[in-house]
């Protein structure tokens, strides 16, 4: 199983959203968080009264998949949350251990 990981702008989450469902996927977890990468964050404010603001607002959106999955659902993040401007985002696709659906004890694929 592996779990992707998307840090994206958090005006294209519907887009996402949508591409992931058509897709298929059964569920994800998506929460609002701030961060930067190399542009370092940005200024923000009248023109001779600016200030840098180091944290940027995204979206995170997690999910877990079959193996066998990752690779479309990384190519679904991508295609719908590129806007091919800086701070687009990243995705990250690490290995899954086990899962456990809480309510049946179901682990391992059939969990998700």
């Amino acid at each position: 199983m592996k779990l992707v990981i998307a840090v994206i702008k958090p005006f294209k989450l519907e887009e996402v959203t949508d591409a992931l469902i058509k897709l298929g996927v059964h569920g994800m977890t998506v929460a609002e968080v701030r961060g930067f990468g190399r542009q370092k964050g940005h200024a923000q404010g009248q023109p001779g009264d600016e200030y840098l603001v180091n944290l940027v607002p995204k979206t995170r959106v997690e999910v877990a998949c079959a193996e066998g999955d990752a690779g479309r659902v990384v190519a679904m993040i991508e295609a719908a949350a590129k806007t091919g401007t800086v701070g687009d985002g990243k995705i990250f696709v690490l290995d899954l251990e086990t899962a456990l659906r809480i309510r049946t004890g179901e682990t391992g694929n059939s969990a998700l």
